[in-house]
């Protein structure tokens, strides 16, 4: 295994230490296997609950909420310990990435209080509700709408697709629009709402392996308070721009394959000779996409939505990980089987390149950067 630790960051490495004991003893008791992508397909409440109970969610948050107050650049220690684990980290992964952050940022005093507290103790679970029928990756062709009622309610129609988790989530992101405009990227505003409301139906959307973690969710006429939306109506595409930083820049985006490589790394019966030149170029490729990952997390930390970055590190990062399955197919000289961690990983990979959006869309990002002279 590659050594992770942070150069002479004490507070980081001590984060990452904490995390590698509990990691550690979890796998040793045979309470989870590691596996690619489990940040998205690895769902245990017990193991979220044992990280909360050690303060391990909600690391960045204020301590007036619960948090611990530390830094972007100490979480980033946190979750690429779990991601080359291949810990089952599902459960909480999108409320502690995006959702509390966002709440924290632009949501109301009232809704902090009520949302955050089940957040950090990893008691409720959140899915996003972002993406749309024929819609592909253009995220601002929103159909969804939120119509305002005369008590000042919401009410919410339209669908959302490839919505993971969403069967097991007690709570949803939404982007909707409740005003009309000229601009598609205008009068889109975010909401949570509870998935126990009445109108919400889901339905799956099994995986090529037959796997359900895809869904569909139906919102028919949905009614929401109005303190659940997130930061000011209207103002939606500026916000969820900001927060996508938040999900595109973080190391799932390299390391979700990354028990791939240890084993490629550890196992001497496939250390063949004519592979070392491409494992050393795996290698040196994620050392600098490490690097990037924590140019974002200070960024961050600075107050920044880094979203050029973050893009960068995501295009750059699936890149990386495609190269790196196909590298671990060749070196397992065809044991691929759905049991085995480069078969797992085959049948994941379709969706690395389009979660979090497409391509084209990073590279859109990416070219509205400022040149600085």
């Amino acid at each position: 295994m590659l050594d992770f630790a942070t150069g002479r960051d004490d507070a980081a490495n001590e984060v990452r230490l904490r995390v590698r004991e509990l990691v550690e003893s979890w796998k040793s008791a045979g309470r989870f296997e590691p596996r690619p992508d489990n940040w998205m397909r690895g769902f245990d409440p017990e193991f979220s609950a044992a990280l909360a109970e050690q303060g391990l969610i909600g690391l960045t948050w204020p301590v007036e909420y619960g948090g611990a107050g530390r830094r972007n650049v100490d979480r980033l220690a946190a979750t690429e310990e779990l991601l080359r684990a291949g810990a089952p980290v599902a459960a909480h992964w999108m409320a502690d990435r995006q959702i509390g952050p966002a709440v924290l940022r632009h949501g109301s005093e009232e809704l902090r209080r009520e949302l955050l507290p089940d957040m950090l103790a990893a008691k409720s679970v959140y899915c996003l509700g972002m993406s749309e029928p024929e819609a592909g990756s253009d995220l601002a062709a929103v159909r969804t709408t939120g119509r305002e009622a005369p008590d000042g309610t919401f009410v919410i129609r339209g669908r959302k697709v490839w919505t993971t988790n969403a069967h097991r989530a007690s709570h949803i992101y939404v982007l909707a629009r409740t005003d009309p405009a000229e601009r598609k990227h205008d009068g889109l505003s975010e909401f949570i709402i509870d998935m126990t409301s009445p109108g919400i139906s889901v339905s799956p959307i099994p995986d090529l392996a037959g796997q359900h973690h895809f869904n569909e969710v139906v919102f028919d006429d949905v009614v929401v308070p109005a303190h659940r939306i997130v930061g000011r109506r209207g103002n939606g595409w500026k916000q969820v721009v900001e927060q996508l930083s938040f999900e595109r820049g973080g190391p799932e985006r390299v390391l979700s394959s990354y028990p791939l490589l240890d084993q490629i790394l550890a196992d001497n019966k496939t250390a063949d000779e004519s592979f070392d030149e491409e494992i050393g170029r795996i290698v040196a490729r994620l050392a600098v996409l490490r690097r990037l990952a924590n140019r974002v997390a200070r960024r961050m930390d600075e107050g920044a939505a880094p979203v050029q970055e973050a893009a960068t590190l995501k295009l750059l990062g699936n890149g990386f990980e495609q190269d790196l399955v196909d590298l671990a197919r060749r070196v397992s000289a065809g044991s691929v089987g759905p049991d085995t961690l480069v078969g797992q990983a085959l049948m994941a990979m379709p969706g690395f390149t389009i979660r979090g959006g497409a391509a084209d869309v990073m590279l859109s990002l990416i070219a509205r950067q400022e040149v600085v002279a």
